[in-house]
């Protein structure tokens, strides 16, 4: 609901045009951002829009209006507002304001907003969201229906017209019946069914598949041949295949026999998360037909992994690491903008296929803010992981970085910038190795870049892909100030503290002997 600012010339046109906007803009927004992410974006570009719309006009003919948006999305509900409607939430006969109205606190300044679409060139939205039940009710209305009435009688409506579009007439008529000389709009949702969390209608359908048993050379089935075993894990199988009818190759992802319905459920969750991430640095999925059993297509390419080419003793010159650095991190940059985190970049995980190309794989524990499942917790490789995390913090664009970064180094040195780690170790980080100990022919700015990407703190490393892209772009034209070594109590506060602590009661306990043989 969007209601135009009385005082403004075009008041009309800009709650029209925030709303048309809105409703446009935000299903054009990628699946994979999370809500608050998705409505921020578009309510900042058409909260600029506007301002300078009617900044432009000659007087400023000024153009503003309220916004309260409510989104259902899954199994819980998100609330963006600005401006002085409300929305209240009616569960179980009790009614409850879900916003705060932005008007001044000042007599003078009464049914004055403070905030709204248009005001002012930076916009302040406030949001919030809960968890949805079946039988909730929704309740948007402008300041004249909420004014009128008050929540008292609001909650009176609710409870004795069950029907939405009868208590939203009822409560506009109420309204206009008490004297409200202001807009009155009044919007009513009831939920009737919550979606289950985590996997959408069609993947829930695709989850009641069964698991296949492991296939052998030759098997056939949904007019695909199996040709051999790629790759098996603990969880996953990987199979080349080819359509039967057209010849054309493919992998089929799928799960070993046994696994539990979380496993199943992140296996589609991988799925969904693919679809989504259309280019070229990626594997696509190939959409299948109507299938028997658990597993999804992608498109299979000659080449093979850097964790292969490295157990085969290859030896990578500085400038295919940079070119793959490059191409890896051009990669990243597409998930990260669409709020999609790897969270297992490693050598295994990067393809350089025939054709020149690199393509990362395996996005089977990425996560997105926009679909994201509960159950899935793998942090990645412990030599690979960032040391936030090791502390408990969540992955991050950062934690992202370190991994590309300490890939490649790896392809460089054949080492970890930190050792190898251990799943079961719990190392603590010093100083990260030179990369020239072990290649002194490694250019001056590339071990630069590289320390700047392996550094132990988030704030020292690139802040995004591009600015990572860029750094290995210009090379040794850049102006890159890494630190070789930390200061000393830097490294361990701690540890610092202890040996001074230790020097001081030496020195009171030379001191009392001084003073003693006196």
């Amino acid at each position: 609901m969007a209601d135009g600012l009385g005082g403004h010339a075009q008041g009309r046109e800009a709650s029209e045009y925030v709303l048309r906007g809105l409703l446009a803009d935000y299903y054009a927004t990628p699946d994979t951002w999370g809500a608050f992410k998705a409505l921020d974006m578009v309510l900042q570009s058409l909260n600029r829009w506007v301002f300078a719309h009617h900044q432009s006009q000659r007087p400023p003919a000024g153009m503003a209006t309220t916004l309260s948006a409510l989104l259902l999305r899954g199994d819980r509900y998100f609330v963006a507002h600005v401006g002085d409607s409300r929305i209240y939430r009616f569960r179980q006969g009790h009614l409850l304001r879900l916003t705060q109205d932005h008007v001044w606190e000042h007599p003078e300044l009464e049914n004055v907003l403070a905030r709204a679409v248009g005001l002012d060139e930076t916009l302040r939205v406030d949001y919030g969201d809960g968890a949805l039940l079946p039988a909730d009710c929704f309740l948007i209305c402008s300041d004249g229906v909420w004014s009128s009435l008050g929540d008292q009688r609001l909650c009176d409506v609710l409870q004795r017209h069950p029907d939405p579009q009868e208590a939203a007439s009822r409560m506009t008529s109420l309204a206009l019946e008490s004297g409200s000389q202001d807009n009155c709009t009044a919007l009513i949702v009831r939920v009737d069914v919550v979606q289950s969390p985590g996997l959408d209608v069609r993947g829930q359908a695709l989850s009641r598949l069964p698991i296949p048993p492991r296939w052998r050379a030759g098997e056939v089935l949904d007019g695909l041949c199996v040709d051999r075993l790629l790759h098996e894990s603990r969880v996953t199988l990987l199979y080349l295949g080819h359509w039967i009818q057209s010849g054309q190759r493919c992998v089929i992802k799928t799960l070993q026999a046994g696994c539990d319905p979380l496993e199943a459920a992140a296996l589609l969750h991988e799925e969904w998360l693919a679809r989504r991430v259309v280019d070229a640095a990626f594997p696509q999925v190939i959409p299948a037909p109507e299938r028997s059993a658990l597993y999804y297509l992608m498109t299979w390419h000659e080449g093979a992994t850097l964790g292969q080419w490295l157990q085969l003793g290859r030896h990578f010159t500085s400038t295919e690491v940079v070119d793959v650095g490059i191409s890896l991190l051009r990669g990243l940059a597409v998930l990260h903008r669409l709020n999609i985190l790897h969270r297992d970049i490693k050598p295994e995980n990067i393809h350089w296929g025939v054709d020149g190309r690199i393509r990362i794989l395996d996005l089977g524990v990425a996560v997105s803010d926009g679909h994201s499942l509960r159950e899935i917790n793998n942090p990645g490789t412990p030599s690979y992981m960032a040391p936030e995390l090791f502390a408990g913090a969540a992955a991050s664009v950062q934690s992202d970085l370190y991994a590309c970064a300490v890939t490649l180094y790896q392809s460089l040195t054949r080492k970890f910038p930190y050792g190898e780690i251990e799943a079961f170790q719990h190392p603590r980080f010093s100083d990260p190795m030179v990369p020239t100990r072990y290649r002194p022919d490694i250019p001056a700015w590339l071990e630069l870049v590289l320390l700047k990407g392996v550094a132990r703190e988030p704030s020292a490393r690139f802040e995004t892909a591009e600015e990572f892209i860029l750094a290995l772009e210009r090379g040794a034209h850049g102006n890159l100030r890494v630190p070789r070594k930390t200061p000393w109590m830097q490294r361990d506060p701690q540890r610092g503290w202890k040996l001074l602590l230790l020097f001081s009661l030496l020195l009171n306990f030379m001191l009392g002997y001084l003073l003693s043989t006196r």
